[in-house]
C-alpha cells in the first residue's frame, strides 16, 4: 500500500512513518487493488490526533482518534478502519451473492433420461447454478433452505463442492481432489 505521512505541529519522525506503514500493509490482505493511504499526525496541546485515509477502486474509507499518546491514536484508528473495510467487504459480497436466485430457483431444466432396457433405472438430470461462498456460508444456506443438497464453489479452493445431508443427520461434504 502507498501511504503518505503528514506531520502536523509534530517533529517529522522515521519511527512513526515505518510504525504506520508496517501497520497498513496488515490492510493489503483485505484490498483487492493497490490502494494508498493518506496520514495525517498532528498534536494539539495534550492531544494527540491520527487521521488515516485509504482510497482505493471503489473505496474510500476515513477515520480518526485523538488520545494521549500518538501510539495508541493510530492503533485505534488503524482498529475503527479494519472494522470498516470488513464491513464494506461483506457488503459487497453479499450484493454479489445477493443479486443471483436462491437454490431452490436455480434448477433450470429437469429431463428424465429413458432407459435403455427395462431393467435399468431411471435417472433424473438436474441443472443447478453454483456460487461461490464458503463451507460455512454454504452450512447457512442449507438449514434457511432445507435441501438436501447444495453445489457451490468453494471461496478458499475455487473448486466445485457439494454439501448434502447425511442419514445420522449429519452433513458430508464432497471435494475434488486434486
Amino acid at each position: 500500500m502507498q501511504t503518505s505521512v503528514t506531520f502536523k505541529n509534530l517533529d517529522p519522525s522515521e519511527h512513526l512513518k515505518a510504525y504506520v506503514s508496517e501497520k497498513l500493509n496488515r490492510f493489503d490482505k483485505f484490498l483487492d487493488n493497490p490502494a494508498e493511504a493518506g496520514v495525517v499526525l498532528s498534536v494539539e496541546k495534550f492531544r494527540h490526533i491520527a487521521e488515516i485515509k485509504i482510497t482505493g477502486d471503489r473505496l474510500s474509507i476515513n477515520g480518526k482518534e485523538e488520545t494521549n499518546d500518538m501510539y495508541s491514536a493510530i492503533d485505534m484508528v488503524l482498529d475503527k478502519l479494519e472494522k470498516q473495510l470488513k464491513k464494506t467487504r461483506q457488503k459487497s459480497r453479499e450484493r454479489r451473492t445477493g443479486s443471483k436466485t436462491r437454490v431452490t430457483d436455480m434448477i433450470a431444466d429437469e429431463e428424465t433420461v429413458p432407459p435403455a432396457d427395462e431393467t435399468a433405472k431411471q435417472v433424473k438430470v438436474e441443472s443447478v447454478e453454483y456460487k461461490p461462498m464458503d463451507v460455512e456460508e454454504a452450512l447457512m444456506q442449507m438449514d434457511l433452505d432445507d435441501n438436501m443438497f447444495l453445489v457451490f464453489t468453494n471461496a478458499k479452493t475455487d473448486q466445485i463442492n457439494v454439501l448434502y445431508h447425511r442419514k445420522d443427520g449429519h452433513y458430508g461434504l464432497i471435494q475434488p481432489r486434486s
